[in-house]
């Protein structure tokens, strides 16, 4: 059976809520959900682009509902649970998020980043889990996703605070899952490798780094969807998940080997890309 097909049979008449619909994974989301029959909330900060994300699945015969909404401002996350107390949220995917590159050495007079990370990563879907969750409890049934980053499995050199909101989240969704037991209420956690969208637009480096279209993403959350697992995560990174558990000394020794010397290769390489981009007679692809 096709992917389309798969997604509509989770998804059609039920009410997904998605963070960070206004671009990116969350946005390339909301279209594969509304092209499957699911009815949309979309929640994202920035007020234009959600009412572009709007405009879009509604093209596409969504029903949908859009939701401004700051998850780092904890009043607007309130309001927000508020307002959807009228709504019965079938699935809850929790992929906003807020990342920041910068090693510890550097971030030592910085604590309001981390703060700002934990606000976004995990305080924020956190106070809005426990506000569909009583919806889910009463009609006995929903499906809360998480969606993750392969840096919590694997470890993430530079990323200390990004990797530790997102796992604060993991962890939380871990618990929650045991103690729901077997309630038809799934939680499942979705880690995902780079992706290419607005939020690593900073960083040059990427720009040689293998990464996943948000269409892919999107694609691996809709999987999510229709399996109902409890992680989804590609098999490279859970090995060395469980190489960090079993040989730490060794994970710790390959990451200094490896790590700086190639990060240095991919910069270079990224910096005569771009150079080239910008020689005379050079076209862009479309």
């Amino acid at each position: 059976m096709r992917y389309a097909e798969r997604l509509r049979g989770a998804v059609a008449g039920r009410t997904v809520l998605i963070t960070g619909a206004s671009s990116g994974i969350g946005r390339a989301l909301a279209h594969q959900v509304a092209q499957a029959g699911g009815r949309l909330i979309l929640v994202a900060r920035d007020a234009a682009r959600l009412e572009r994300t709007l405009a879009e699945v509604q093209a596409l015969g969504a029903s949908a509902v859009a939701m401004r909404a700051d998850l780092a401002d904890p009043a607007q996350v309130r309001g927000l649970v508020a307002a959807l107390e009228r709504e019965a949220v079938d699935v809850l995917v929790n992929n906003a998020g807020l990342s920041i590159r910068r090693p510890v050495e550097r971030s030592l007079d910085r604590p309001e980043d981390f703060e700002r990370l934990i606000a976004v990563n995990y305080l924020g879907p956190l106070v809005l889990t426990l506000g569909v969750l009583p919806g889910m409890l009463e009609r006995d049934r929903g499906h809360i996703v998480c969606v993750s980053s392969i840096g919590v499995q694997a470890g993430a050199p530079n990323f200390s605070g990004y990797v530790a909101s997102k796992a604060a989240m993991d962890h939380f969704a871990r618990a929650l899952l045991l103690e729901l037991g077997r309630r038809p209420i799934r939680v499942t956690t979705v880690y995902l490798p780079l992706v290419r969208t607005p939020m690593i637009e900073a960083t040059a480096i990427y720009e040689a780094f293998p990464a996943l279209e948000a269409q892919q993403a999107a694609r691996r959350i809709g999987k999510a969807l229709i399996e109902r697992p409890v992680r989804l995560a590609p098999a490279w990174t859970t090995a060395l998940e469980l190489l960090h558990t079993l040989a730490p000394e060794t994970m710790r020794r390959t990451f200094a080997l490896l790590h700086d010397p190639v990060h240095r290769f991919l910069a270079r390489r990224a910096k005569a890309r771009k150079a080239g981009s910008h020689r005379p007679g050079a076209q862009e692809e479309h």
